[in-house]
C-alpha cells in the first residue's frame, strides 16, 4: 500500500487574495510581489485599496484562503501575518513596503496599524512607503515615530506595546494619537500591563470631552 505524501507548495501553485468591493474586484498577488490590484474590464492595474476595501477584505476574506497564501511566506513574516485578524492585509502591506520596520514591529505590533494608515494620519495624497523606508534608515524607529506624528519616546513606545489588541480601530488611531502627547494619559497606559479596549475607549473620550 503506497503513503500518501502532503504535497509542498510550489510556486506555481501560489494563490492570491482576492475580494470585492463595491462592485469592484480586488486581489493582491503572492508573496513576495505582494501587488495590490483592481480589475478593470480583463485586465488587472495596480492601485491602492481604500479604506472601505480593506475593510471589506476583513469581512470577506476567509481563514482557508488566508491559510493557502500564508504557506507561500517565510516563517517569521507569516507569523507576523497571522497575529494579525483584521488587519492582515494591511500588516502584509506594511512588511512587504517596508520589510526593515519588521523586527520593532514584531515588539509592538499596535505601530503596524498606524504605518498603515500612514495616509489618512498625514493628510497625504498617496502612500509614502519610500520615505518610510528612508527616515527608518536615517533615524530608525523614534525617526518614524515622529513622521507619524507620535511622541518620539520609549514611552510612547511601552503605552503602544501594553496594549491587549494591537488592532486598534482605525477611529481611535487619531485620538490615540492625541492621547500619547498627554504626559499624563500616556504615563497611565504605560503603567498599565494590559491595556484592553475598553481602557482605551474610555481614555480616548476622556480626552474628547
Amino acid at each position: 500500500m503506497k503513503t500518501l505524501r502532503r504535497r509542498r507548495p510550489t510556486e506555481t501553485a501560489a494563490v492570491e487574495i482576492s475580494w470585492s468591493h463595491a462592485g469592484i474586484a480586488w486581489r493582491v498577488t503572492a508573496w513576495p510581489e505582494v501587488a495590490f490590484q483592481r480589475r478593470c474590464g480583463d485586465a488587472w492595474l495596480p492601485e491602492q485599496p481604500t479604506e472601505g476595501a480593506f475593510a471589506a477584505a476583513a469581512a470577506y476574506v476567509r481563514e482557508p484562503m488566508w491559510r493557502r497564501y500564508l504557506e507561500f511566506m517565510p516563517a517569521t513574516e507569516r507569523a507576523f501575518v497571522a497575529g494579525f485578524r483584521f488587519s492582515r492585509l494591511e500588516a502584509l502591506q506594511v512588511i512587504s513596503r517596508c520589510p526593515e520596520l519588521l523586527p520593532v514591529l514584531s515588539e509592538v505590533p499596535a505601530l503596524t496599524v498606524f504605518v498603515a494608515a500612514h495616509v489618512a494620519l498625514r493628510g497625504a495624497e498617496r502612500p509614502g512607503w519610500d520615505e518610510i523606508a528612508a527616515i527608518f534608515e536615517r533615524a530608525g524607529l523614534f525617526g518614524v515615530l515622529e513622521w507619524l506624528g507620535l511622541p518620539a519616546t520609549r514611552h510612547a513606545l511601552a503605552a503602544l506595546r501594553n496594549l491587549a489588541d494591537p488592532e486598534v480601530p482605525r477611529r481611535f488611531l487619531a485620538p490615540l494619537r492625541t492621547l500619547l502627547w498627554d504626559a499624563s494619559l500616556a504615563s497611565r497606559l504605560e503603567q498599565t500591563p494590559v491595556v484592553t479596549d475598553l481602557d482605551l475607549a474610555r481614555h480616548c473620550h476622556r480626552l474628547a470631552a
